[in-house]
C-alpha cells in the first residue's frame, strides 16, 4: 500500500490562490454578513464566478462528461478556501454531494450524462435530498447502508413524501431523491419548478447554508438508478461529502486562529498586546496543535477519496470525528478572545461559529463517526 501524500501539489496551490483571490475580492466578511441578511439561498453572482467561470463546479466530473477531470484533492482545496470565507455558495451540496451521487449512476446513459454536464458547468444547482445529520452508514467493516427514505414511488411513476432538513434544497434547480418503489430502492431526479414540489425554507443556525423541508405530491420524476446501484451511489456521495466537509471545517478553524492571533496582537490592555499574556498564548498554541492535526486528517481523507482507497471509510470517519470538534473549538475561542466585539453581529466571528456548529452535524456527528470507525477497525464502540 502506498503512503498517502498529504502535501499540496503546485497545481493545488495555484487553484487555492485563484479561489482565494476571487473570495477576497467578492466575498469579504462584511459582504457575507450582508448576504446573510438578504434571506437568499446563496449568492448567485458569486456562484456563477466560482462554479461556472472558474470551473470549480465540475472538478469531480470527468472531462469527457463536461467537467475538469480533477479529484477530491482539488475539491478539498476549494472547500478549505470556502470555509475560510464562509462563502454562501452551494459548492458542497451541489458540486460534491449531488455530483457524487450522479457519478454513481450509469454515466453512459444520456439523461445521466446530460445532468452531469449541467451540474459541472454550474448552470444547474443540485441537492441530494437526504436529511441533514445523515452520516455515511456502515453495517460492517467496509460495508455501507443507504439512509432510510420517506418518499415513495406512486403507481404512475411520480414521487410523494416529505424530506425534512435538506441542506441546499433552497436555491436548487434539481433534487436527487432516494425513494422506495415497487422495484425497490431507487434514485430519482425531480425539478424544483414543478408545482407538485414544495421547498419550504426552515430556520437555520447557519444563514450561509440554509436548510429546507421538501414535500413532493405526485411529482414527475426520472429514475437515474435502481436497486443496488442507487444505494451505492447515495452511500458514496455521503462518504465523499463527509470526507470533503472536513476540509471546509479545516478552513473555518484556520481563519478563526489567524484572525484571533491578529486581533490579540493589535488589542492592548495595561500597555501590552493581550496576545502577550501567557494564558492566551497557551490557548492559541493549543488551537494551533489542533489545526495541524485537523489538516493531516482532512488531507488524508481527501487523498484516500481521490485514490479510491479501500481505507477511505476509515479516513473519512477519522477526519469527521476530529475536524468537526476542532472547528467548533477554534470558533468558540475566536469569539471569546475577541472580547465584546466577538459577540456582535457586525463582527463575522458569529458566522464562523454557526458554520462550525452546523457542519459538525451536517453529515453525522463526531460521535456517530467514532462509532462507525470502531466498527470499521473492529474495536468496541465508545460508550461516551
Amino acid at each position: 500500500m502506498s503512503t498517502p501524500d498529504l502535501l499540496y501539489t503546485e497545481a493545488e496551490d495555484d487553484l487555492r490562490a485563484a479561489v482565494r483571490s476571487l473570495l477576497t475580492d467578492r466575498c469579504p466578511p462584511g459582504a457575507v454578513v450582508s448576504e446573510a441578511e438578504t434571506g437568499r439561498a446563496h449568492d448567485p453572482g458569486l456562484w456563477r464566478s466560482l462554479g461556472s467561470e472558474m470551473g470549480t463546479a465540475g472538478l469531480l466530473v470527468p472531462e469527457k462528461l463536461g467537467g475538469q477531470g480533477a479529484t477530491a484533492r482539488e475539491a478539498a482545496v476549494v472547500l478549505e478556501e470556502l470555509g475560510r470565507a464562509v462563502a454562501p455558495v452551494p459548492y458542497l451540496t451541489s458540486a460534491v454531494l449531488a455530483v457524487s451521487a450522479v457519478l454513481g449512476c450509469d454515466t453512459g446513459e444520456e439523461p445521466v450524462a446530460r445532468l452531469l454536464g449541467a451540474l459541472a458547468d454550474g448552470r444547474t444547482v443540485g441537492a441530494l435530498a437526504v436529511p441533514a445529520a445523515t452520516p455515511p452508514g456502515t453495517t460492517s467493516p467496509g460495508g455501507g447502508a443507504a439512509p432510510a427514505v420517506t418518499v415513495r414511488v406512486d403507481g404512475d411513476g411520480t414521487l410523494s413524501g416529505r424530506i425534512t432538513h435538506v441542506a441546499g434544497a433552497a436555491g436548487a434547480d434539481v433534487l436527487l431523491v432516494p425513494a422506495e418503489g415497487p422495484d425497490g430502492y431507487g434514485l430519482y431526479t425531480v425539478e424544483t419548478t414543478e408545482a407538485s414540489v414544495s421547498v419550504e425554507p426552515l430556520t437555520s443556525l447557519d444563514l450561509t447554508r440554509p436548510i429546507a423541508a421538501v414535500t413532493l405530491t405526485g411529482a414527475p420524476a426520472r429514475r437515474l438508478a435502481g436497486p443496488g446501484r442507487a444505494e451505492a451511489a447515495v452511500v458514496r456521495a455521503l462518504l465523499t461529502g463527509a470526507g470533503l466537509l472536513a476540509s471546509e471545517q479545516l478552513g473555518v478553524a484556520e481563519w478563526c486562529l489567524t484572525e484571533t492571533v491578529r486581533h490579540t496582537k493589535e488589542r492592548h490592555q495595561f500597555g501590552r498586546p493581550v496576545g502577550s499574556f501567557q494564558a492566551l498564548k497557551h490557548r492559541m498554541a493549543a488551537l494551533y496543535l489542533e489545526l495541524v492535526s485537523a489538516r493531516a486528517t482532512a488531507r488524508y481523507a481527501a487523498d484516500a477519496l481521490a485514490a479510491d482507497s479501500p481505507d477511505a471509510p476509515v479516513a473519512v470517519a477519522v477526519a469527521q470525528a476530529y475536524c468537526g470538534q476542532a472547528a467548533v473549538h477554534a470558533a468558540e475561542e475566536c469569539v471569546q478572545l475577541h472580547g465584546g466585539i466577538g459577540m456582535t453581529w457586525e463582527h463575522p466571528a458569529h458566522l464562523y461559529l454557526k458554520r462550525a456548529k452546523s457542519a459538525e452535524t451536517l453529515l453525522g456527528t463526531p460521535g456517530r463517526h467514532r462509532e462507525a470507525l470502531a466498527a470499521l477497525v473492529d474495536l468496541p464502540a465508545p460508550t461516551v
